[in-house]
């Protein structure tokens, strides 16, 4: 797919959105958007081109979510922008249906996305956004470049940055998160001994991946989580109700307090490891120990509390919470598998006292995903755990948010916003 760059603006032209960042929601906004000519949005994002955590690209590792989670199917199941569409078209579709399997490769579902940009024109690589003033009843949006874009409403896409733990910032060294792993894989296997940090998905195809090779390269293996132990997935068809806007009605409504209590114990539902996943470790394990001890650790209750680096190795400082005891553990290779965390962007700063925050400091994000004062001008993609549950990542949620926002810029439903679809009744 070839870059689309950013193209002058008229300085009379108002778009009636834009939106900012390019991850698979606005993406599939972007898809919705694409076929209503009463709507004209555009959208702007600093990366030359899509990408979606390519530095997680393992052999064989897939989505978690069936592929009808794609950009538009759950909100216009006749889109040309569906994934069954593009694998038509690669001219891959028997070839799909004779796998059997429902779940897309990570790589395939990239290049999906990748092949739904390319028909797209609202779309703008290369362009980044530095601010974002409201002025004249609309919002203008200032680039790099020195372009502007005027719009009557924005949609925030920027997504969920890499989060590193207050112990290794700035730590030095040549530490990485796992977004970042097939890039420096080579390296890592290099080591004599390699430390991963985290207990999600991503934290288990990296040691798996690892684990499959350590007869080759002879490193030490260790995998710290602070997890009492390693999580599956929780995937019944009861739980995924949870994903339905009679939850979302549900959750949205609670006490705020109440909201982020349950927060914390719902991260299973979404931040879990494929349960096969796990049988294929302890299979892996049980196969290598027949030739004698495996180099490897996987230490339960961990905290990192501390870490130095010093000579091309790594203390970590980590506290057994169940026992509360502290110990160190030295690595020359570090992973942090710590998952991603929104961080409000700088651009947004002129427009500070038209958003909406709770006592946490966090978005105040209302049922419609808006998060300005007057509750249908900025809407937020993705970010909103703590006002949406689970829904929030969910990407089979993604075309019902759309579906949700589209509404809101039309002022009338152009595709069907469900209302009712679970069995059970979330309350009284």
């Amino acid at each position: 797919m070839t870059a689309r760059p950013e193209a002058p603006e008229s300085p009379d032209k108002t778009y009636d959105f834009v939106g900012i960042g390019l991850g698979p929601f606005n993406l599939g906004l972007a898809c919705l958007t694409e076929p209503i000519a009463e709507l004209d949005g555009v959208f702007l994002d600093s990366k030359p081109d899509f990408e979606w955590h390519a530095g997680m690209f393992l052999d064989g590792a897939h989505l978690q979510t069936p592929f009808m989670s794609d950009l538009v199917t759950l909100a216009d199941p006749t889109s040309p922008y569906s994934f069954l569409n593009y694998l038509k078209e690669k001219g891959r579709l028997y070839s799909f249906y004779i796998r059997e399997n429902f779940y897309p490769l990570r790589v395939e579902y990239d290049d999906y996305c990748r092949w739904a940009a390319g028909k797209l024109t609202s779309l703008r690589f290369n362009t980044t956004v530095t601010e974002v003033r409201y002025e004249d009843d609309g919002y203008v949006v200032t680039t790099a470049a020195g372009g502007s874009y005027r719009a009557r409403h924005l949609v925030l896409g920027t997504g969920t940055p890499p989060h590193i733990p207050e112990a290794c910032r700035g730590l030095g060294g040549d530490l990485i998160h796992n977004s970042q792993y097939l890039r420096h894989k080579e390296a890592l296997q290099s080591k004599e001994s390699i430390t991963l940090v985290g207990s999600g998905q991503s934290a288990a195809e990296i040691y798996y991946d690892l684990l499959s090779e350590i007869d080759v390269h002879g490193y030490r293996l260790n995998w710290v989580t602070r997890s009492p132990r390693f999580f599956p997935l929780e995937y019944t068809k009861l739980t995924l109700e949870m994903t339905s806007p009679e939850y979302i009605d549900y959750y949205h409504a609670l006490p705020e307090a109440t909201r982020y209590r349950l927060t914390d114990g719902q991260k299973g539902l979404f931040k879990g490891i494929d349960g096969d996943l796990i049988n294929e470790i302890f299979d892996l394990l049980y196969q290598k120990s027949l030739g004698g001890p495996v180099p490897t650790r996987l230490l339960t209750n961990s905290l990192l509390e501390a870490a130095s680096y010093d000579n091309g190795s790594y203390t970590l400082g980590l506290r057994q919470e169940e026992q509360e005891k502290d110990y160190e553990l030295e690595t020359q290779g570090l992973v942090l598998a710590t998952g991603y965390k929104y961080t409000e962007p700088e651009f947004l700063s002129p427009v500070k006292d038209r958003l909406r925050y709770d006592s946490h400091g966090n978005f105040d994000v209302a049922r419609n995903y808006a998060i300005d004062v007057t509750g249908r001008g900025v809407f937020l993609q993705n970010a909103g755990v703590h006002t949406h549950s689970i829904t929030s990542p969910d990407l089979g949620m993604g075309p019902y948010r759309n579906a949700y926002i589209i509404r809101e810029l039309l002022g009338t439903e152009y595709y069907p916003v469900e209302k009712t679809i679970a069995f059970q009744e979330f309350a009284v």
